[in-house]
Order: structure tokens, then sequence, then C-alpha cells
């Protein structure tokens, strides 16, 4: 699918729920959040409709995010029932990795591809302090088993903040130095509870790593490592990479839609506008009509975010309930 620009759109980035079995400091209240019903969710059929509808319209890439996708039941058959999809080349997850033992046998023999672990310490207490309550053992299992089970790609989500973990980058290249494990440095988005801290640019994070290492850029032979530059240190097992929204804007080359756990699919994280294809489903749409909604909504697909600039437009939603 070509957008207006010319970007070719060919993954989808789907969240299966909104809820969350940890609450971290930047991306979700302690108290007073109300999660959607279960009536309000797409049901796993009707995922599988808009995956295979955008399949035939050139998607090949989907990943599954939340909340927390691990927490919905019964997500490893979705997982599989997706992978039938022949257009499909790669379907990934982003958790936080606290359910990842509990599920790994079942996510690997539904097929998944690629797991991505948001991990933004690497210190028992902070960790607990920082997701308010987790236990990082339990993440450091799931990492383990990911990486024994063949998983074909194990990446770890980093966000930087001042004054929270910004002490830790070192820790992290070496973690990337010693397994096959590749890290990325990901600037904090000012969109909900990230506004209330500061942020540090991935600029000032290679500083700080430059000092200590060569970073010796990667060159991938194809384009399925998104919008992380990436690099490796001296006879680094992984890589280190950097996803930089804010400091270096990288919309000209973004190939992603988004797909809510309520049904509105999404041009940009950034902007509130959407199509709620639940209802057209609900509503008795056929697929054919539907396709070509989200051909049109695909077209549509804004030029870039606005987050430096003051938007009328701007989502109010947090993260968590866009899909991370």
């Amino acid at each position: 699918m070509i957008d207006q620009f010319g970007r070719n759109i060919n993954y989808f980035r789907i969240s299966v729920t909104d809820q969350c079995n940890l609450r971290c400091i930047y991306c979700m209240p302690d108290k007073g959040i109300d999660f959607l019903q279960e009536e309000k969710l797409l049901s796993f059929d009707e995922i599988y409709r808009i995956v295979k509808i955008g399949a035939s319209l050139g998607i090949s890439k989907v990943r599954i995010t939340g909340g927390e996708p691990l927490t919905r039941e019964g997500l490893p058959k979705l997982i599989q029932k997706i992978k039938t999809l022949p257009q499909i080349e790669e379907v990934c997850l982003t958790t936080n990795g606290i359910l990842l033992e509990k599920y790994i046998d079942e996510l690997i023999k539904a097929g998944l591809d690629r797991v991505n672990i948001s991990l933004d310490t690497l210190q028992h207490e902070r960790y607990k302090q920082m997701t308010r309550g987790g236990n990082i053992e339990e993440v450091i299992r799931g990492i383990k088993l990911s990486l024994d089970g063949g998983i074909k790609r194990v990446r770890l989500n980093i966000v930087i903040i001042k004054e929270e973990n910004d002490d830790e980058i070192m820790d992290f290249v070496e973690l990337a130095e010693k397994n096959p494990i590749d890290i990325r440095f990901i600037e904090l988005m000012p969109i909900g509870e990230g506004k209330q801290f500061k942020s540090v640019s991935n600029d000032e994070v290679k500083e700080i790593i430059m000092k200590e290492r060569e970073l010796i850029p990667y060159i991938a032979k194809n384009k399925s490592l998104g919008p992380a530059a990436y690099f490796k240190t001296p006879n680094s097992k992984g890589m280190v990479g950097f996803i930089s929204p804010m400091s270096h804007i990288f919309c000209s080359q973004c190939n992603r839609m988004r797909l809510t756990s309520e049904g509105f699919l999404r041009q940009c994280l950034h902007w509130k506008d959407g199509i709620d294809l639940r209802k057209m489903m609900r509503d008795g749409m056929e697929d054919k009509q539907l396709k070509k909604i989200i051909a049109k909504g695909v077209y549509k697909k804004p030029n870039e975010h606005g987050f430096k600039k003051d938007c009328i437009d701007e989502d109010s939603k947090r993260m968590f309930q866009i899909g991370g």
C-alpha cells in the first residue's frame, strides 16, 4: 500500500488490550484507570479479519502490542492463525516480559518470529520502583528462555529518563556485548505520563557510549530492522540501536499503521484521527467495502507527527490506550 507521500505501508502494529500487569511511571498512572470492558475489545476473529484484509493490500509484518499483550488469554492462538496467512512474513511481539516464562513454549510453537522486551533498568530495586512492583527476575528468566527457545531476534527496548536510569547506559551496552541480544535506546515521547519526565536525547546517549566504546555502523541487508539506527561495538554479540522520534524525526520512512484494542485504525501515534473499524464490522460491513476504507485510510496517512508543536488535533490518550 502506498500512501499520499509515496511511503510503502506494509506493517501493522496491533494492540490486543489496554490492560497491563505493571504500572510503569512514564506510561500509566498508579490508580484511577478505567480499562476497556471485554465487549469493547476487538475479538481475535475481528483482528484476524482485519489482518487478512491488510495482507491482501500489502501488509507483510504484524507486531502484537498492548498494554501487556500476554494478559489477553489465548494470544498464542491468534499469532498461530495470523502466521497461516501466506502474505505475512513476520509476526512479532512487544511485551514487558513478566509473563514470557509462562507462555514462551506456546509462542514458539505458534511461530512467533521476534520478541521485543521493554526493560528500562537492570537493577532489581529500581525496576520495582519504575514499574511500581514488578519483579525483574521474571523478566530475566523470560529473556533467557526466549534465547534458548530459538526466537530469531530478542531485543530490549530501553527508555532513558533523566535522573531515573541515565546512569545505566553502559550497563546495557555491556549486556549486548556479552549476549546475542540487541538493545535499543528509545527517546521518551511526550504522551500521557511521559510528559512529567525529562527525556535524554539519543545524541546524548551516543556521546556517553562513545567516551568508552567505538560505535561501528551496522548496514542492514534488508529494511526489516525498522526505524532504528544500529551499531556494534568491537567484538560484541548483539547490536546497539537508537530510535529517535524526537531528535531525528524519521516519519518520512514510516511504514506502519496502528490498530488499537478497541478497533480504531490509526495512521499516526500522535494525531487523534482514526477509523472505527470495530463499528463498521459489527454493523455488518462486508470485506470488500472494509478493504476500500482501510486502503483509503492508509493513503491519507499524515506526513509526520507534531510532538514539537502545539496541536489542537493531538491525541489525549496515553500510550497503553493507543498501543505501545
